[in-house]
């Protein structure tokens, strides 16, 4: 994948917002109320993948602000990481309707804003939240789509990735609205942040790359 040719050329952040904004690349633009861009510093080391916003999110225009955002919150504190310091955003920046699965046509249009994103802030660590962010970050990185379909079999293990000039650590985990439902998987999220800690603690260093 050529991340220079997906990227998009503008002179900052605020620029690429404005466009965001005012999207009608694909169908959702027919039936959001607001945007979700995303939030948090731009020099983060931690950037948050969700897959797209809800119904919360696309009434105030910000990322995981509904029961999922603070569980989220929650389970980052419960490891010793400030929501503040994180960049969170969604592969789609538009809520689909009822709350349903980002089409594939949803998930092209919005790439490049999210290619934008991940070569603007630089990360040192992706987490992926569900099954939809993990393959598109994953498949970015050149992973086969059928290794990473699966989040069940994915989740917790880190993945070595380059997007375009930017190398960073991936780690898969389920999406905290899964855990609203199934509370056994709080306990496993944040596990698998934790992880993220330690990564970042010791600069990388003494964890088992999955390949």
């Amino acid at each position: 994948m050529d991340f220079m040719k997906i990227k998009i050329n503008v002179n900052n952040y605020d620029e690429l917002v404005r466009l965001m904004v005012n999207c009608t690349k694909c169908k959702l633009s027919s039936t959001r109320r607001k945007v979700v861009p995303g939030e948090g510093p731009l020099n983060a080391e931690i950037m948050i993948i969700g897959e797209a916003p809800g119904e919360k999110e696309d009434e105030e225009g910000r990322p995981f602000v509904g029961a999922a955002g603070q569980l989220l919150t929650k389970l980052l504190n419960n490891v010793g990481i400030k929501r503040e310091d994180v960049f969170i955003t969604n592969v789609v920046k538009c809520r689909p309707p009822n709350n349903r699965d980002p089409e594939p046509d949803e998930i092209d249009a919005c790439r490049p804003y999210l290619v934008t994103q991940i070569l603007m802030i630089k990360p040192k660590v992706i987490i992926c939240l569900g099954r939809h962010s993990a393959r598109e970050i994953l498949k970015m990185a050149g992973y086969p789509e059928r290794s990473v379909s699966n989040i069940s079999n994915i989740r917790g293990r880190v993945f070595n990735v380059k997007i375009g000039d930017i190398t960073a650590k991936v780690l898969p985990t389920y999406h905290p609205a899964a855990a609203l439902y199934n509370p056994r998987l709080r306990s496993i999220i944040e596990d698998d942040l934790r992880k993220v800690r330690g990564m970042l603690e010791k600069g990388g260093g003494g964890i088992l790359d999955y390949i």
